[in-house]
């Protein structure tokens, strides 16, 4: 795969993909969003990947949206805006809804859309010198292909706050608010992204892809009949998958399951 924004690697199960724009502070453009979209969904079916890191070079994790781009669109008709927001609307939803966890690491500021990267990932490590902020709002626009993803992230109190006043916050209050999961130093940054990947790694990858799916669909969800026979069919299904009965036969075994042994 030809990245011209992005750089790929994969060590041991695990992918990395690097916004690699640190000059624009690994600001998106149209390039940026083809490249997230087309690796992500190369890597959902590389079954050689059981993780994913999504990491940047420099000083910024994403600053939102290219000046250049945002220049452009200013002369797009209505017609070219909707085709140009939904590629974005699909970038974040391909990265959200890709059967492998996805942990964001957050080296530096991350405002705008970049949040919105950070919101779609399952777990999220940020330096405790990094800086958040829903600016859209000061440049007259509104966080809203991001925001489906941000409100579940932050709640509905905080998106009020943060997406009306458009102000910086600090990665401690992120963490406060459940975007982030991890605050540290940065000299403990990959060693904290490196043991939580080892941790994703060393389970069951269809376990894995399925709890994922299985968040995404209850979160909010009504504990209905139709619920309760939707947990018990789940349950039921991948107690009959093979790595199920792997992973029951190696527990009662006393060794590893054959895919960490694999690893």
């Amino acid at each position: 795969m030809q990245l011209a924004t992005l750089k790929l690697s994969v060590d041991a199960h695990v992918a990395t993909v690097t916004l690699n724009r640190p000059d624009v502070r690994n600001a998106f453009n149209e390039t940026v969003i083809e490249e997230l979209t087309g690796t992500f969904r190369a890597l959902a079916t590389n079954d050689d990947v059981r993780a994913i890191v999504l990491a940047a070079e420099g000083v910024a994790f994403c600053a939102g949206a290219d000046l250049n781009w945002m220049k452009k669109m200013a002369g797009y008709s209505d017609t070219e805006n909707r085709a140009d927001a939904m590629t974005l609307a699909v970038m974040l939803n391909t990265i959200y809804r890709c059967p492998k966890p996805v942990i964001a690491r957050v080296q530096g500021d991350t405002y705008a859309g970049g949040v919105g990267l950070a919101a779609v990932a399952d777990i999220v490590v940020a330096v405790d010198t990094a800086h958040f902020c829903l600016s859209e709002a000061k440049l007259g626009l509104i966080p809203a292909t991001i925001g489906p993803y941000v409100i579940r992230a932050l709640g509905e109190q905080a998106s009020r706050r943060y997406f009306l006043t458009a102000e910086r916050f600090t990665a401690t209050t992120a963490q406060r608010l459940g975007l982030v999961h991890e605050v540290v130093t940065d000299d403990t940054l990959d060693s904290t992204v490196g043991a939580l990947a080892k941790a994703l790694v060393d389970n069951s990858p269809n376990a894995v892809k399925e709890c994922k799916r299985l968040v995404q669909d209850f979160a909010g969800r009504a504990i209905d009949e139709a619920a309760i026979a939707d947990t018990a069919e789940r349950i039921a299904k991948i107690r009959a998958s093979d790595e199920g009965r792997e992973g029951v036969r190696s527990f009662l075994e006393k060794r590893s399951p054959s895919w960490r042994d694999a690893s």
